[in-house]
């Protein structure tokens, strides 16, 4: 019998945006906006737009007035907080597949237009270019959604999976906190840094 916890899951730390360039189906930009709400984004964003997007229908959850909408001309006037990593997604044989992908804590998710792909220069301003194992285009709002799901289970706190089907036997374990690194505002003597081994060897950073 599975062990309900009363803790519940955990949300990734950090925080991250998603956007659409050339995005040229408003009600598609909605449902992106709408399930990026829900996955808890900062902020949503169009590049350089081929039709207005408005406020489109799909958007039930109302989601501009729960985070702010960007619009910018184009890429080159991007602009992301200091330390955001821009992540692009594209179906290249260059590009990370999203299972292998490490998210980074501060990322803006960004996708090419409906029927077409990131420009030249938005490539070049991306950090990473990742790409969902598939072998078919599908609608830019489902890649999206599949982009912060991604996110949100691999950085997220959540009960283990079992090795059976069904719902995990253990809940969710207490977090572990480390040893406080200060008292007042004076650091605790010991060792800077944290440790991990490697082949029995205890090492530093």
């Amino acid at each position: 019998m599975a062990i309900v916890s009363d803790k519940g899951s955990k949300g990734p730390r950090g925080y991250f945006g998603i956007g659409v360039e050339g995005a040229s189906k408003p009600m598609n930009f909605g449902n992106l906006a709408r399930s990026a709400n829900g996955f808890g984004a900062s902020f949503v964003f169009t590049i350089a737009p081929n039709e207005r997007i408005g406020k489109p229908p799909s958007d039930t959850a109302r989601s501009r007035d729960h985070m702010p909408w960007y619009n910018f001309e184009n890429a080159g006037d991007l602009v992301l907080p200091e330390g955001c990593r821009l992540v692009g997604m594209e179906l290249t044989n260059a590009a990370i597949e999203l299972p292998s992908f490490r998210h980074p804590t501060r990322a803006a998710y960004i996708l090419g237009p409906e029927g077409g792909s990131l420009s030249a220069e938005m490539t070049e301003r991306c950090d990473f270019i990742v790409k969902l194992p598939i072998h078919i285009c599908i609608n830019l709002a489902m890649a999206g959604a599949i982009m912060m799901y991604d996110r949100m289970i691999s950085l997220g706190r959540f009960a283990e999976r079992p090795i059976r089907a069904g719902a995990p036997v253990f809940g969710l374990p207490d977090h572990q906190h480390g040893k406080p690194l200060y008292s007042g505002s004076e650091r605790l003597p010991g060792r800077r840094g944290r440790t991990w081994a490697v082949d029995g060897l205890e090492k530093r950073r």
